[in-house]
């Protein structure tokens, strides 16, 4: 037996060079390994005869090499071996690249199990480097459910499985496995050998979803008790006390009238500032719903204190939106407002800070700048992040730690499931605005296929003239990105639009991949009226407010999530004019489809939030995990709902007989939290 912390290199047929090769996949020791769960799987126990297959089908056949494999060299640097198998029914042509060692292996008139795609001309079927094992041995990759895991450089398919083969054998008899066998049985779960030894190597279909069930539910249990643990904790810790003023005084001294929402989510954030433990909250709110209102109305609070507070935001552009928004608001009730980002000069930057470090400034707003250590306050009493998920839980916490337990607001434009909230932000109370502002512009959205592109072009045309501007966004950022061939590339495309389609109006580009500052300046550009139409990748999906761009245009938009989309569509209809969101796809997939539609029938982001799930199947519901998710191995938050709502209720029937978690039969889940907490400190997201 090997223990589940051994280093991989360590285990039989890995070696230093491989386990270099795993550590980039993240795996460093026999526990990483067994627990670097399959993304997919493909059915391979189904055998089909040559006579039967159908051009395009990825099969399994039972065949019979009929020739000496030939090895010929067509060029440098390109081998062929080319053989032909058959067997009752007919036969295949088969052809490796650049895998001449396959000569050795295939030898004519034995008998292999092939799986791979055909293709048909004519008469004619062939095959392109086909996985195979003989007959009469032990099946890993054919006539058996297959996984498939992510890869890197240096490890593929085969070599992963065959390490996991081998990993699960060392460990047999210690698997992690922190659930009570109390918690296990009344679930009705499998034991964690067969979970761990199906979700690699399924028997059949049933097996797999017993195994998934299983190591999804004790993950999402072992979870919750930890973001409840988390919440435990945190409500003992005192906070600043900020006696509620009147906001009655506030709001009537506003030029716009307050919804409702926010007026909920303001004494919220009031009752959490003046009960003694510091506020830790989430404002979670659709795009335009009103948040930045709310954080004023917390730093007004707090200034009536006569304490400080401090607001960053993840990008400079934003930073000084915010700091504009929030002086319209705030300067007018006598709330001195600063600012501190990278691109301001040493005299301004010393200036701030010294005003900061006296008490002669309430607010200030700014960017990472806020975290260096020359940033000092007199009484920072209210820590505010603007979108949340930009910022990691060090970063908070450096933020915080330059005042005495002040209070953390968080803001995010992103909407969650309201029954997905409280595990997503188990450490964060939760705020919800759901209600826009009166007088917020709706943006009438279409879904269109290529066809409309002439029509559309025109329309971008009749909008500049007008004065109006455009987003267009698309889903890849260069030539050289791995993609389908119809998939736009903001790049090239951006140059099309200039050289070709819109020669008379200024076309600008940002991607992901530019340096923040010019990113920045392309960006205030925009804003500014001196571009007509900027082309993109989804870095504007939380961005500064244009409220002249009146058109936003979202190629191949199959591709992206709905929540995604809603996202984009906000970075229009935030001024005055009539604005648009014109979603390309010529997808024939019905799912894509009826996701789409949904963007033209609704714009309330929660709404959407579920369609969402609903629609989308298996995936990452937001596109990537920069959102505050928890990282779970199996699980799926979005998509393994029922599950999760299971494990919630036994995570609470527990804590309920065992708040401690100090049962003898709760040691391994006790101790499973403890290394977790070591992992991660006191937050998890």
């Amino acid at each position: 037996m090997t223990e589940l912390s051994c280093d991989v290199r360590y285990l039989k047929g890995i070696g230093q060079q491989r386990a270099d090769a795993l550590s980039r996949l993240g795996i460093y020791t026999l526990r990483d390994l067994i627990c670097f769960f399959p993304r997919t799987y493909e059915d391979r126990t189904k055998f089909s005869l040559i006579s039967d297959i159908r051009h395009g089908d990825a099969v399994c056949v039972r065949a019979t090499v009929a020739n000496d494999p030939a090895l010929s060299r067509i060029k440098k640097g390109l081998e062929l071996v080319k053989l032909r198998i058959a067997d009752d029914s007919g036969s295949i042509d088969v052809t490796y690249f650049n895998q001449s060692y396959v000569r050795q292996q295939l030898q004519k008139g034995k008998t292999y199990i092939f799986f791979g795609k055909i293709t048909i001309e004519g008469q004619r079927r062939t095959m392109a480097n086909p996985i195979f094992e003989p007959e009469d041995s032990p099946h890993l990759l054919t006539g058996c459910i297959v996984p498939v895991y992510r890869l890197s450089s240096g490890v593929s398919q085969k070599v992963l499985i065959s390490a996991i083969r081998r990993g699960l054998e060392e460990c047999s008899f210690e698997l992690p496995d922190a659930l009570p066998d109390s918690v296990a049985e009344k679930a009705q779960l499998c034991k964690a050998p067969y979970a761990f030894e199906n979700i690699h190597f399924p028997t059949d279909l049933k097996a797999l979803e017993l195994a998934r069930r299983r190591l999804i539910f004790e993950e999402l249990f072992v979870l919750s008790l930890a973001l409840a643990r988390i919440k435990e904790r945190r409500t003992v810790k005192s906070g600043i006390v900020v006696s509620s003023p009147r906001f009655e005084r506030f709001f009537s001294g506003l030029p716009f009238i307050v919804t409702n929402a926010q007026k909920r989510a303001i004494n919220e954030c009031a009752a959490d500032m003046c009960s003694g433990s510091a506020m830790n909250r989430l404002i979670q709110g659709d795009v335009g719903s009103g948040k930045t209102l709310v954080a004023a109305a917390c730093i007004w609070s707090a200034y009536e204190g006569g304490l400080q507070s401090a607001f960053m935001a993840p990008t400079e552009i934003l930073a000084n939106q915010h700091y504009k928004t929030l002086s319209e608001i705030l300067s007018p009730f006598g709330v001195k407002v600063l600012k501190l980002t990278g691109s301001m000069t040493a005299k301004q930057k010393r200036e701030t800070l010294s005003l900061l470090k006296e008490g002669k400034a309430d607010l200030v707003v700014g960017t990472h700048a806020l975290l260096n250590d020359s940033v000092e306050f007199s009484n920072l009493a209210l820590v505010i992040t603007d979108e949340q998920h930009r910022f990691g839980v060090n970063q908070r916490a450096a933020l915080a730690a330059k005042g005495e337990s002040p209070h953390t607001l968080v803001m995010s434009a992103t909407p969650i499931p309201r029954t997905l909230a409280l595990m997503i932000y188990g450490d964060l109370d939760v705020s919800i605005i759901d209600e826009l502002p009166p007088g917020r512009q709706k943006v009438d959205t279409f879904v269109v296929g290529e066809n409309m592109r002439g029509r559309i072009n025109n329309f971008i045309r009749k909008l500049s003239a007008e004065g109006r501007q455009i987003f267009i966004v698309c889903p890849a950022i260069d030539e050289g990105e791995e993609r389908p061939q119809n998939i736009k590339t903001a790049k090239e495309y951006a140059k099309e639009l200039q050289s070709r389609v819109f020669p008379e109006l200024r076309v600008g580009c940002i991607h992901g991949r530019m340096k923040p500052a010019e990113r920045d300046e392309i960006m205030q550009s925009f804003a500014d009226g001196g571009l007509d139409i900027l082309v993109s990748t989804t870095v504007i999906e939380v961005g500064v407010d244009v409220p002249n761009a009146a058109l936003i245009v979202v190629e191949n938009a199959e591709r992206f999530g709905l929540s995604q989309l809603h996202q984009l569509r906000g970075r229009v209809g935030r001024g005055s004019h009539k604005s648009y969101c014109v979603l390309f796809s010529d997808s024939d997939n019905e799912i894509s489809k009826s996701r789409l539609k949904v963007l033209e029938q609704t714009s309330d982001g929660f709404k959407i939030s579920e369609e969402d799930l609903k629609l989308r199947g298996p995936g990452d519901f937001f596109g990537s995990r920069q959102h505050g998710l928890p990282e779970t191995r199996i699980a799926d938050l979005c998509t393994d709902m029922r599950i999760l709502q299971d494990a919630q209720q036994a995570a609470r029937e527990l804590l309920k007989e065992d708040p401690e978690l100090t049962n003898p039969e709760n040691a391994r889940l006790r101790k499973r939290i403890d290394e977790m907490f070591a992992d991660k400190g006191e937050r998890l997201n």
